[in-house]
């Protein structure tokens, strides 16, 4: 039996249900929902031993690590994008001793403190520093600001060949903050969870290089694109490098697994996209590879409903799929040889908890049993209850695949209830 039809991707998934008293799929272990590790007392002290890690793998690697990789699991892991940040009083505290976000994401205690923060809160499977996709630009030539209103400024755009001899390859040494981090990070969640990093793609980030900051319209670069092809395949090409260099140091800090957000990547045409952030992200990617083979890397692109197909040649092991696909179809467009992420739309965490329990249950089902990530579309909405949050991440640790289906055939599509 194929998959052809999105029933049939909804209903490949074989799990057992008792916690929930409904012939959903589910298991829970306890009614306690303290998760695999039981509760955890919080931790208010970093150490600072010296730390490193390799590209390679071992067999006590993270849940999300595992999935990842499309290994057999138990359960879908759960973490959320920007699971660290205003929702939470305690972020909301911290920010106001703290206003400066540059401050906040560019000091090693804070950047640990915050990203801590939803881990002592909620257990997530994966740990995702608290920094920016625009952090490492001033390392290579970009200085910018952030403010109040309108955002990330970059004060000198780029737009000609004399702008471009003002970059120049990435000073890792100006990113020390970033690989303190990943290492106390990595030490601090001790296994139980995964330790993110994440970069912006080469296209996403020359958009603010281009225009100057946020836009809604990107005319400038898209301009650029046709009017001076060059310069711009110059400036992706320098990009590309010093993104791909962020990478590895953020892996050799500590990173089990990276993130790549080419956050507008969604604003171009398939056709553009092919031709303009593809390549660059793949380049990138057959460098990881040979690089640190073990490393699983996601890719996210917002608005990726017309890209998913193409964003598998891009050969990463994850696509992370925003809250407008559905995830049947996009199992079903995508196949099983690649890892999915998400992707519960946002806006369900102000729903009844009930209705949180419901949505999850639907888009594990049609993600099925390897390969997935349980993630949300985009990331938390600023006034979320933390009590959604905490509900979301108690049902994601109740779920529980059916071992038997490990050794079934996709073709042969079963739900044991």
């Amino acid at each position: 039996m194929s998959i052809s039809s999105l029933t049939s991707a909804c209903s490949f998934l074989g799990l057992k249900s008792r916690s929930l008293n409904l012939q959903l799929g589910f298991y829970s272990d306890n009614d306690s929902f303290h998760g695999a590790f039981g509760p955890f007392p919080k931790r208010t002290r970093f150490s600072c031993r010296k730390f490193s890690v390799s590209c390679s793998s071992i067999s006590t690697d993270p849940l999300l690590v595992k999935a990842a990789r499309g290994e057999p699991i138990s359960r879908p892991p759960a973490w959320m994008m920007r699971q660290a940040g205003r929702y939470m009083a305690v972020y909301r505290k911290l920010a106001e001793k703290y206003p400066s976000f540059r401050e906040r994401s560019e000091t090693t205690d804070l950047i640990v403190k915050i990203s801590l923060q939803p881990w002592e809160a909620f257990r997530p499977d994966g740990v995702i520093i608290f920094s920016d996709i625009l952090t490492p630009l001033p390392a290579f030539g970009v200085p910018f600001d952030i403010e109040e209103v309108r955002g990330p400024v970059i004060q000198k755009p780029i737009f000609s060949e004399e702008c471009l001899k003002a970059l120049h390859p990435i000073d890792l040494e100006k990113l020390h903050f970033v690989g303190e981090s990943l290492k106390i990070l990595r030490r601090e969640v001790e296994g139980h969870a995964a330790v993110l990093g994440f970069v912006g793609a080469p296209w996403t980030i020359a958009t603010y290089i281009v225009e100057g900051g946020t836009t809604r319209t990107y005319t400038t670069i898209k301009t650029m694109c046709h009017k001076a092809p060059h310069i711009l395949k110059s400036l992706l090409s320098h990009l590309t490098q010093a993104i791909l260099d962020y990478i590895i140091f953020q892996v050799e800090s500590g990173a089990h697994c990276i993130q790549i957000f080419d956050s507008w990547g969604g604003q171009l045409p398939p056709d553009m996209w092919e031709r303009w952030s593809k390549p660059y992200i793949k380049e990138i990617m057959d460098t990881v590879r040979s690089k640190c083979p073990k490393t699983p890397v996601v890719l996210y692109i917002n608005g990726n409903g017309g890209l998913l197909e193409r964003m598998k040649g891009t050969g990463v092991d994850v696509i992370g799929l925003d809250w407008t696909v559905d995830m049947a179809d996009g199992r079903n467009r995508l196949g099983t040889g690649i890892g999915v992420q998400g992707n519960v739309d946002p806006a369900y965490l102000f729903s009844p908890l009930s209705t949180i329990t419901e949505e999850i249950q639907r888009v594990v089902r049609c993600a099925g049993p390897r390969g997935h990530i349980l993630n949300l579309g985009h990331g938390v909405l600023v006034g979320t209850p933390e009590e959604a949050v905490t509900h979301f991440f108690d049902v994601a640790r109740s779920l529980k695949y059916d071992s038997s289906f490990h050794h079934n055939k996709v073709e042969e599509p079963k739900l044991v209830v």
